[in-house]
Order: structure tokens, then sequence, then C-alpha cells
């Protein structure tokens, strides 16, 4: 059964820092394109960053550019989001998904054919 879980989110302060993993089960992970989206209250499901499979080509939103950076360790099956100068702004659900593409990942949701259930990041004083 595929199964992806996010863990890693949490209460922090504004200029804080916070690393997302999402640890994938179900599947050889090292085929697939991992993204990150997020959600906040009331707005749409956003593009964060993705990877492709191989781990050589990775994507971000100008909103997260700079400050956000994303990784993968296939022999862990887990590809993380690491997050720098956290902003109120990145409060969200944040979600990992997966598609079975080797060497190109996107931004779009319906890119992706697995999601998780998402991870709680808040981001206040």
């Amino acid at each position: 059964q595929v199964q992806l879980v996010e863990s890693g989110g949490g209460l922090v302060q504004p200029g804080g820092s916070l690393r997302l993993s999402c640890l994938a089960s179900g599947f050889t992970l090292e085929n697939y394109a991992i993204g990150w989206f997020r959600q906040a209250p009331g707005k749409e499901r956003e593009g964060v960053s993705c990877i492709n499979a191989i781990g050589r080509s990775t994507y971000y939103a100008d909103s997260v550019k700079g400050r956000f950076t994303v990784s993968r360790d296939n022999a862990k099956n887990t590809v993380y989001l690491q997050m720098n100068s956290l902003k109120p702004e990145d409060t969200a659900v944040y979600y990992c998904a997966a598609a079975r593409r080797r060497f190109t990942c996107g931004l779009g949701a319906s890119y992706y054919d697995y999601w998780g259930q998402g991870t709680q990041v808040t981001v206040s004083s």
C-alpha cells in the first residue's frame, strides 16, 4: 500500500526554522518525483517545491525561493523540506506528494498521484 507520511511541523517564531520529512512506504521512492505543497485556511493549495527522482533538479515557488531547500535520501525513503527564515505567511498545512516520473517534477497538484495527510506549520510570535 502506497503511503506518504509527513512529520516535523509545529509552532515556530518568525525567523525560525523547521525541517519537514516525508517518509514513503509501499513503493520505491527512487522512481518518483516528490512535491511539497501547502494550504492555508481559505486559500487554494499551493506548490512550494519539488525534486525529481534522481535528485538533480529542484524547483521552488517564488515565495519561498532562497529560504526553503528540498532534498532527498532515497536509501531512507525520505524527502526533506528545510524551511528557514519562516514568516507568518508560511503558516499552512504542508503536504508531500509523489509522481512516478524520474527526470522532471512540477508544482501543479495534478502532476502527482499520491498524497500524504499533511503536517501543520504555524509561524507566530
